[in-house]
């Protein structure tokens, strides 16, 4: 990118999203033609994904095939040690200690006290999503909670400006665990992608070898249907 965004995303805003797949190629396919995405080679094992020429998301293989295939929201912050400190002042854990990736920025990866993974970006020269809030961008990321009080309480605290602050628009919601999934799911964040039709959307999930999860339901924020791509990572699909 030509330009230096670092200021654009405040602390707490979701600012950035990666999936962590056993096979990129084959998820370049998937999403490729689910959102129209494009793709770069990018820092390390990662592909980087575009739409309309602008950064959206990326496809990392995944190094260990014990851990998940799972999407992860990144939260922006101007300082990853000291907001990774205060998280585990919090109850949270750190799971990978601040880092820097390349010149891009500094990465860390996290959880609340219920266990609910996240990760924490400091931006370099890589400031985040160069497009939200369009069709095949990032539109919002909703915590499943066991303890939503807790939720409350934990990132009320944490992220106060960017969820509450005169200026908030917040991309961030949370609900009960129950409500969509079975009770012993555990705590997790879940990405939401936005399109112009749901149902379209659903059919080339499936043609594309993807299942749906949940089927739409409406929410407070818009209409919503959970899937999982062909590889087994879980997203959401919302119409605003």
């Amino acid at each position: 990118m030509a330009e230096n965004r670092a200021s654009v995303y405040g602390e707490g805003v979701p600012c950035w999203v990666d999936a962590q797949l056993p096979d990129v190629e084959a998820g370049k396919r998937f999403y490729g033609q689910l959102f129209g995405w494009t793709f770069e080679d990018w820092f390390g094992s990662f592909a980087q994904a575009l739409k309309d020429g602008e950064p959206v998301a990326a496809l990392v293989r995944k190094v260990d095939g014990r851990l998940p295939t799972v999407w992860t929201v990144y939260f922006a912050t101007p300082d990853a040690p000291a907001l990774a400190r205060r998280i585990r002042d919090a109850g949270g854990q750190i799971v990978s200690a601040p880092v820097p990736a390349g010149e891009l920025g500094v990465t860390a990866l996290v959880t609340d006290p219920e266990g609910a993974v996240f990760a924490l970006w400091q931006p370099e020269d890589h400031p985040g999503f160069g497009k939200r809030h369009e069709p095949g961008t990032f539109a919002w990321t909703e915590l499943y909670a066991r303890d939503t009080e807790a939720a409350n309480a934990f990132y009320g605290d944490l992220f106060r400006e960017a969820l509450f602050g005169p200026d908030a628009a917040p991309d961030f919601g949370r609900a009960p665990v129950s409500d969509v999934y079975p009770a012993e799911m555990p705590p997790h964040f879940l990405v939401h992608f936005a399109v112009e039709d749901v149902a379209a959307a659903l059919e080339d999930v499936t043609r594309l070898g993807g299942r749906v999860q949940a089927p739409p339901f409406e929410t407070s924020y818009g209409e919503v249907a959970v899937v999982t791509d062909d590889q087994g990572a879980s997203f959401a699909l919302l119409r605003r």
